[in-house]
């Protein structure tokens, strides 16, 4: 289970908060010759609470928990942090960590893209929008989610516990 990580911060645009602390964490290609263990590889790591299915084609973020996505199949382009963000290319395969606020939403895919979310500790997340009556609560409570004690994808030796240090 070799991938390439990579990490990038998103800033706060004004309309979505994103994270004031932690980068957004991909694992390419992680699972890419075993898809169909994503969800267990998430459960086993204390990332629960999983479902399958899509990505919301509109800017939404959970201001309560981080999120973990794993791509099951087919391939797909999101755009994360809000307008001004960053472009992903996703495959079968590939893993990203969103941190608590970080606005995410689906611009194209193929018909087969499946992802795999979960979160830690199977906390339920809230789905938040540009709303600006609810901004300065989504801040307060983004910033008093902790850090999980687990990588998502390689447990207690991942490298989310060397890039989320708070």
């Amino acid at each position: 289970m070799e991938a390439q990580v990579r990490s990038f911060f998103v800033r706060d645009d004004g309309e979505v908060p994103n994270h004031p602390d932690l980068p957004v964490i991909v694992y390419e290609g992680v699972f890419a010759d075993h898809p169909a263990g994503i969800e267990a590889a998430f459960n086993r790591h204390q990332w629960t609470g999983s479902w399958t299915g899509g990505v919301y084609d509109y800017h939404h973020y959970h201001s309560n928990t981080h999120e973990v996505l794993g791509v099951q199949s087919g391939s797909a382009t999101v755009l994360i942090g809000g307008d001004a963000g960053e472009r992903l290319s996703l495959a079968t395969g590939d893993v990203i960590v969103l941190p608590a606020g970080t606005a995410h939403m689906l611009l194209d895919a193929s018909p087969d893209f499946a992802v795999v979310g979960a979160y830690p500790g199977g906390i339920t997340p809230n789905l938040r929008e540009r709303n600006p009556t609810d901004r300065a609560q989504a801040i307060s409570e983004i910033r008093s989610v902790p850090v999980p004690s687990m990588d998502p994808v390689y447990g207690e030796e991942g490298p989310l516990l060397h890039k989320w240090v708070k």
